[in-house]
């Protein structure tokens, strides 16, 4: 896999340095350097790249500015690399993969493109997913729906969460979903539990819902989804409700309208 990266600074310095740690992984593939914003939106939708490293203080437009130019089309990932500490927060809300600090260190670059590789391997295994959907749809459309619900096919799950970034009390979490146990919802925040730690979370339910992998994350209120496999004892209650117990000991009540979340443990 080759990652079709373009460089945006306007340091002609700080690009050489990039570009001359760039080398020492092979499979980084530098098509383009650009000096301001106004050239990195016209080359990212010349060019169509897989990554694209972003200085955000350039004169004209910044590299928020270079995002929200591209928002009619498909984004590449994006890397911010800048001198300045006080943009990370807003960097990670606008989605990048990482925040890099001049002069960028080797190791810091290394860990980086790693999580780029994984990104751009779970977004090509879904691309391919989609593809094949598209040729069943014509000549076996009963098999659609089985790729669809990720029956026998490893692929489907790649369209999920695997990191969250959560931003709460200034500070920004990355937390590995497997270490979610339950998610309460209360208004447009949601609360993260992950056993030794609480996280809030500026999304509805309805879109985090859309994240997480179903097979795993199930709602089991109106307000709450629970980590299936850090389920490790079902109690039953009255009116045809039961509760949870969770690895951690906590209890979850299930409604009966999510009875059948209930069943899989069961049978």
């Amino acid at each position: 896999m080759t990652i079709r990266t373009i460089l945006v600074d306007d340091e002609s310095l700080a690009i050489q340095g990039l570009e001359l740690r760039l080398q020492e992984h092979e499979d980084v593939e530098i098509i383009d350097k650009c000096s301001n914003g106004r050239e990195a939106i016209r080359s990212i939708k010349t060019h169509k790249p897989d990554l694209v490293f972003l200085d955000i203080q350039m004169p004209g437009f910044d590299g928020f500015s270079v995002i929200q130019g591209l928002m009619e089309v498909e984004p590449p990932l994006f890397v911010f690399v800048t001198a300045y500490s006080d943009h990370a927060i807003r960097a990670f809300e606008a989605q990048a993969v990482d925040y890099l600090m001049k002069p960028v260190e080797p190791s810091r670059l290394a860990d980086t493109l790693d999580r780029v590789r994984q990104r751009l391997t779970e977004k090509r295994g879904v691309e391919e997913v989609e593809k094949l959907k598209e040729v069943l749809a014509e000549v076996a459309p009963d098999a659609v729906d089985d790729i669809a619900t990720g029956d026998g096919t490893e692929p489907a799950s790649s369209r999920f969460e695997k990191l969250i970034n959560i931003k709460d009390r200034g500070q920004i979490f990355r937390v590995d979903v497997d270490t979610i146990e339950r998610i309460d919802a209360a208004g447009d925040y949601m609360c993260i539990y992950t056993g030794d730690n609480t996280l809030i979370l500026r999304e509805t339910m309805k879109d985090l819902e859309k994240r997480l992998d179903p097979r795993r994350f199930q709602r089991v209120h109106r307000s709450t989804i629970v980590n299936l496999d850090l389920v490790r004892q079902v109690k039953p209650h009255t009116n045809g409700e039961c509760f949870l117990v969770l690895n951690s000991g906590a209890q979850v009540k299930v409604s009966r309208s999510y009875r059948d979340v209930v069943a899989r443990f069961v049978h």
